[in-house]
């Protein structure tokens, strides 16, 4: 045991260091972790480092999934929700049939549930891939919000068609009216358990006398409780979560005070990162395991198998996007779109956009080892392979050129109404007018004798003029007056929060401007609460 907390210790280390150098370099980071993880997988001395398949769905998924859907923005994920649903679910299952009928035509001994098998494994992008690398680059809000939110439905959609053809393999029959019923209830039944246990938590946070640090750790249990209750009555785990951390997510200003959300982000941004890095690392350590499984013999056939595979997807996705976009274009003559004329610049690069990653290497990886009959997987070897493959070849390759293809494409952002300056301005002129109204009308008396209250009005007053950083107030001594500062000032902030949630509501308004905004009211809450040295309360 001691020599595998090193190992991992030793890992998490070399992640640390392969990620300030993908950083250094400008390279998306899942790049580098996995040219990293393969060249140190030839080192002699490294032991073999293997995932037991029957837990790498448990260990993993619940809260990489949890965290995506936790940082998704649920106005962009609406606005957007035809596309992403097309692309979840559609997109998914025609990816996933055209692999199986190209495998099981050009793989010996590949029928066409392992095709499928293979297909639902492949088909999900990775939205950790693209956004890293778009972060470098200028490209429209809506592109990065699509690719976020197609990701967290895929990856669902995706293991379903998993689930049902790994079924079909170990049973070796498949009934299609059966697989399409069972493939709906899979779906909404474990959509459904996950919004009943999100509400289960949503009561305990709300109206439970928790702490932040309790609170920070029922979000962490949350995403498995809902995965595992889901699985046990035999419904989709990911839906679970998904619907449940999207719940949650959206209700978190409602549940949590400000200590809370602070933690959790801080906690769950580093979770994610460790997961993530781990699990890249993963797939470069695991290919000569795979190889070597693989035998000498079918290695040159199954590189071709691999390529052929990955320049499928490639094209089945280009094609979709490009497809999808002249659906668009013609089904807004007869409903209203969010936007009915994409062109073909957006859906290009978002088709180019399909690095896959961590939900493919975890289904790839939790095949088991032994049907239930007792015999060998069929082909396990040869569908862990070409999956490495994919992953390799579409993270490589389409995320190395990805940013070329961006700047070559120039795309405009048609939905920027008004700029991310203009919009900071309006938002600090309108929190600032709101706080100044209210001080003169609800707390005229406080004013004239709360020498704190009159530099904070001062400091407002001095903001609208010149829109420069507020000077914090001067603490009154006097333990009443200052007390009576900070139950203002917190009232004041709170009039801040609900008018920056009016403010989201519109439009032409970025919500991740908003959140940045709602998170200085988040630490400007703090802040006054550690100067009085305040108990916190949920």
């Amino acid at each position: 045991m001691p020599q595998i907390i090193t190992l991992y210790i030793v890992l998490l280390f070399i992640i640390l260091a392969l990620v300030m150098l993908a950083q250094r370099l400008k390279i998306s980071y899942p790049i580098v972790l996995v040219l990293g993880g393969l060249a140190i997988s030839f080192v002699p001395a490294l032991p073999e480092i293997s995932i037991d398949p029957e837990i790498i769905f448990l260990i993993f998924l619940p809260p990489l999934l949890f965290e995506a859907a936790w940082q998704t923005s649920w106005k962009d994920f609406w606005k957007w929700r035809r596309v992403i649903g097309s692309f979840a679910f559609g997109i998914v299952i025609l990816t996933a049939g055209v692999v199986a009928v190209v495998s099981a035509n050009i793989i010996p001994g590949f029928t066409l549930a392992l095709g499928f098998l293979l297909g639902g494994i492949i088909s999900p992008p990775d939205a950790v891939s693209a956004t890293t690398i778009m972060r470098g680059v200028q490209v429209p809000k809506r592109l990065v919000s699509i690719i976020e939110g197609e990701s967290l439905l895929n990856d669902a959609s995706s293991l379903v068609v998993f689930r049902f053809a790994l079924a079909a393999v170990a049973s070796g029959t498949f009934v299609w009216q059966q697989a399409a019923v069972s493939f709906v209830v899979v779906i909404v039944m474990g959509t459904i358990t996950g919004l009943l246990i999100a509400l289960i938590f949503y009561a305990i946070i709300r109206w439970l006398p928790t702490t932040p640090s309790m609170d920070t750790v029922l979000t962490l249990i949350a995403p498995y409780t809902m995965y595992i209750t889901a699985e046990h009555f035999h419904v989709s785990g990911v839906l679970a979560v998904v619907s449940g951390g999207l719940f949650l997510s959206s209700r978190r200003y409602e549940i949590m005070n400000h200590i809370s959300r602070l933690q959790g982000v801080n906690v769950w941004s580093t979770l994610g990162f460790v997961l993530n890095g781990l699990v890249f690392m993963f797939i470069g350590l695991e290919l000569p395991v795979i190889v070597e499984g693989l035998g000498p013999d079918a290695l040159p056939s199954a590189i071709l198998y691999g390529l052929i595979i990955s320049a499928v997807i490639i094209i089945t996705r280009i094609l979709s996007c490009l497809g999808a976009s002249v659906f668009t274009v013609f089904i807004s003559r007869f409903i209203t779109t969010a936007d009915s004329s994409p062109g073909w610049r957006m859906p290009l690069v978002f088709g180019w956009a399909g690095m896959r990653g961590v939900v493919s290497l975890a289904s790839a990886l939790s095949i088991p080892l032994l049907l239930n009959n007792g015999q060998a997987f069929p082909q396990r070897n040869m569908i862990l392979f070409i999956t490495f493959m994919v992953i390799l070849i579409t993270l490589v390759v389409q995320g190395l050129t990805l940013p070329a293809v961006i700047r070559f494409l120039h795309i405009p952002d048609r939905d920027t109404v008004i700029t991310a300056s203009e919009q900071e301005a309006i938002i600090q002129r309108k929190l600032n007018e709101k706080t100044l109204a209210l001080l003169n009308e609800q707390y005229t008396s406080d004013l004239t004798r709360n020498i704190p209250l009159q530099n904070l009005r001062i400091n407002i007053e001095n903001e609208l003029r010149l829109l420069t950083t507020q000077v914090t107030p001067e603490i009154d001594a006097l333990p009443e007056s200052g007390h009576r500062y900070h139950t203002i000032v917190t009232e004041l902030i709170q009039h801040k929060r609900e008018l920056l949630h009016k403010i989201n509501r519109k439009e032409e308004f970025d919500e991740e401007l908003v959140r940045k905004y709602l998170t200085q009211l988040d630490l400007e809450e703090e802040k006054l609460r550690q100067r009085f040295g305040l108990e916190i309360r949920n």
